[in-house]
């Protein structure tokens, strides 16, 4: 799927729960009893990139070639950018999109709804561990079976993808968290570049996926290696 690269089609999707039609108002009881502060621990948690043995995971198939809207560009205009520290990555997130709390060295952002459930999260973090460009599908897939969240399913991988400034390899997958049996779906990607390599993980809630995917697709294609 291509996104389209304006800032009103951000606005309007980041806000659509609140003026949308009955199904996307069905959408908010999706994190009930989660908080946003835990929602957002619990991405991080899957944001970091330690490698965790688990349980096997199963690939749900599509017909679409993977990652077929992925194109390198510049973020619409009016999204905010947001540099790691050491110089790795450059994350860009939408006009609503709020900085949160995340480990040191890493950049976080959520868009949230007006009650406080997480609608979107965007993170990247410096390459901590044995993760590479090769290994990363599986890599990805194994850290999310921890304690933390279950059932990861991958829905596309690609590597060689040419993000702006390096190279990088990505998962699609969908998990359950733990906490609140809540499913995610997410976009990470493992991109290197001349200043080394980073994470960038996008994600949302599964079921409105089809609202915010194509504004994380966006956040993947802006994302610059340093």
């Amino acid at each position: 799927m291509v996104a389209t690269a304006t800032a009103t089609t951000t606005a309007d999707r980041t806000t659509a729960i609140e003026t949308g039609s009955a199904p996307a108002r069905q959408r908010t009881t999706l994190l009930a009893g989660l908080s946003l502060g835990s929602a957002i621990a619990l991405m991080a948690v899957a944001a970091c990139s330690s490698a965790v043995q688990g349980p096997d995971s199963r690939t749900v198939q599509t017909a679409e070639a993977p990652f077929a809207w992925f194109k390198a560009a510049a973020a619409p205009a009016g999204w905010k950018t947001m540099e790691l520290p050491d110089g790795t990555g450059v994350l860009a997130v939408p006009p609503d999109a709020t900085p949160a709390e995340s480990d040191p060295g890493s950049v976080s952002a959520t868009v949230s709804s007006s009650t406080g459930e997480l609608r979107i999260y965007l993170n990247a973090t410096p390459r901590q561990g044995s993760e590479s460009l090769d290994n990363w599908n599986t890599f990805r897939l194994d850290h999310l079976a921890d304690e933390n969240s279950s059932s990861p399913s991958k829905i596309a991988e690609r590597t060689g993808l040419a993000f702006r400034g390096g190279t990088g390899s990505c998962v699609e997958d969908s998990y359950v968290t733990h906490v609140g049996n809540n499913r995610y779906r997410e976009i990470a990607c493992l991109v290197a570049g001349s200043e080394g390599s980073s994470v960038l993980i996008v994600a949302a809630p599964a079921d409105s996926w089809p609202l915010y995917g194509p504004v994380l697709e966006q956040a993947v294609n802006a994302y610059r290696a340093g």
